[in-house]
């Protein structure tokens, strides 16, 4: 179980690494705003899992208006959450894009190994950023998600190469005591041969060495081929959420 310590830290090194164009506090909460497509950088997300009262939704639909960023919100599959559930669904909202957090330790990350060491670097080069870009990618969207993921700060990029050419990569937060796992990638002719995994590893050494234990990351539900390799990986579901949108979204 986690603390609820650890669930804020989580969605606070969660916005330092899709880095919004905006975040504001408010009440337990973090409002996310921005104009991409990343939808953990442009939703109202609860800082703990507990109980947060629904008279709190105007202000956070005003303070959305006031910036000039549609609002959205990313909130846990909970009973806690019913009644924000409901009163969004009153509202005309719709649910969508379910989303799985999982959580592990380091100690058993660092396990998965499956040849030499991913590069990792300090910026992103052309070939990192253009993995979003590849065979049945939305091209906006990868674009959106690249760009986001480069402006973070203290994120590191890893890169697998074979003969010149980058066919996995995939980006490492360290921030808020966690290691944060984010834009994974592996081009479609290479899947099934490990390549995540020594990111995953490589990622794991340098976040051990800079003194973390912890590591989160989010996948989407449907996506069950990652799942499988998280789990390998000795990473357990913390929580699911979805994505909620205004009618006109």
């Amino acid at each position: 179980m986690l603390s609820a310590a650890d669930i804020e830290s989580i969605e606070r090194a969660t916005l330092q690494a899709v880095a919004p164009e905006v975040v504001e506090p408010l009440d337990g909460w973090l409002l996310a705003m921005d104009r991409g497509t990343v939808g953990r950088a442009r939703s109202a997300v609860p800082l703990h899992h507990q109980t947060h009262d629904t008279d709190l939704l105007p202000t956070i639909l005003d303070r959305y208006a006031v910036s000039g960023f549609e609002p959205r919100f990313r909130l846990p599959d909970l009973p806690t959450f019913r009644p924000w559930h409901e009163a969004l669904t009153q509202r005309g909202w719709r649910r969508d894009q379910p989303t799985l957090t999982m959580t592990g330790t380091l100690e058993q990350l660092v396990q998965v190994h499956a040849g030499p060491p991913a590069e990792l670097a300090t910026r992103p080069d052309a070939d990192w950023m253009a993995m979003f870009l590849g065979e049945g990618l939305d091209p906006a969207d990868g674009a959106s998600r690249s760009s986001a993921l480069s402006r973070a700060t203290g994120t590191l990029y890893a890169s697998v190469r074979e003969h010149g050419q980058t066919v996995a990569c995939g980006a490492a937060s360290f921030g808020h005591g966690w290691l944060g796992v984010h834009g994974m990638r592996t081009a479609a002719s290479r899947r099934g041969r490990g390549l995540a995994g020594r990111i995953l590893h490589t990622m794991a050494v340098e976040a051990l060495s800079r003194g973390l234990v912890g590591v989160f990351l989010q996948v989407d539900a449907s996506n069950l081929a990652a799942q499988a390799l998280y789990r390998r990986a000795g990473l357990g579901i913390a929580w699911r959420y979805d994505y909620w949108r205004p009618p006109r979204a």
